[in-house]
């Protein structure tokens, strides 16, 4: 799991670096090495702010590893569910530290998921975006709750039920993405950013985010189990089989009766 996730600290910033090639295809090892790397950097005194990135050049992650969820049924993908959205949300809400995600490439389903759990996003503007659960069968669940607060109602319904890919800048005009800068800057400008905020006191800043992320939260673990209950019925469905097997297989789906 070393090897996975790495973690590193310079300048008052921790940095936490997915390393799973090609495409930081999340597994359940790839998860809880990313959420311990958040519960270290909370109790890591040098650290003022947290950066997570990718070590792949220009992916960021492309979202569940579709493989395994061939394999899951709804109990085994609700146990991967109790630790990739409820641990890391969970992590997330104690670290008492700024995260900022530095979105170097394409971050799909899933991997969208680790860039919007984070308080601040710059991404690539090489990079695109994009919500394809749809398409494989399953439900983009945390952005069934997250992205209408943020793009609105209407927007966000257009990328969940078409599943198209957008650029990162269109993201930014939606109000997802902080910053959009060329490629080699991704990196770069996160760090700066979290170099700013690491030198803020830390006691303020902890007080700070504690009080954002409890005025935000509003109901949203609530929602969250309500779209996972749905997300897992329907993964146990026909329809859900077909649709990643045809998607692993590279054809059209052939769904039964509507």
């Amino acid at each position: 799991m070393q090897d996975l996730v790495q973690y590193t600290v310079s300048d008052g910033v921790a940095e936490i670096t997915m390393n799973r090639g090609p495409v930081n295809a999340i597994d359940l090892d790839l998860a809880r090495g990313v959420i311990d790397a958040y519960r270290r950097a909370r109790e890591d005194r040098a650290v003022g702010a947290v950066v997570l990135t990718s070590a792949m050049p220009e992916v960021f992650s492309a979202g569940l590893d579709l493989k395994l969820a061939l394999d899951y049924d709804g109990r085994q993908l609700r146990a991967f569910i109790e630790v990739f959205y409820y641990e890391m949300h969970e992590a997330l809400y104690r670290l008492g530290k700024p995260v900022i995600a530095a979105v170097n490439g394409h971050a799909r389903a899933a991997g969208v998921t680790w860039a919007v759990s984070c308080d601040m996003i710059v991404a690539a503007e090489e990079a695109d975006m994009g919500y394809p659960e749809i398409d494989v069968g399953l439900l983009p669940a945390m952005h069934l709750v997250h992205l209408p607060r943020q793009a609105g109602r209407h927007r966000a319904a257009e990328l969940l039920f078409t599943g198209d890919i957008v650029s990162a800048r269109r993201m930014q005009e939606l109000g997802v993405v902080n910053h959009v800068v060329p490629r080699a800057q991704v990196l770069p400008t996160a760090r700066a950013l979290a170099s700013r905020l690491a030198r803020k006191s830390p006691l303020a800043m902890k007080l700070l985010r504690d009080a954002f992320v409890r005025a935000n939260d509003l109901d949203y673990r609530r929602a969250m189990e309500g779209v996972v209950e749905t997300m897992c019925s329907l993964k146990d469905s026909p329809d859900s089989r077909e649709a990643l097997r045809a998607f692993v297989e590279k054809r059209a789906a052939v769904y039964g009766e509507r």
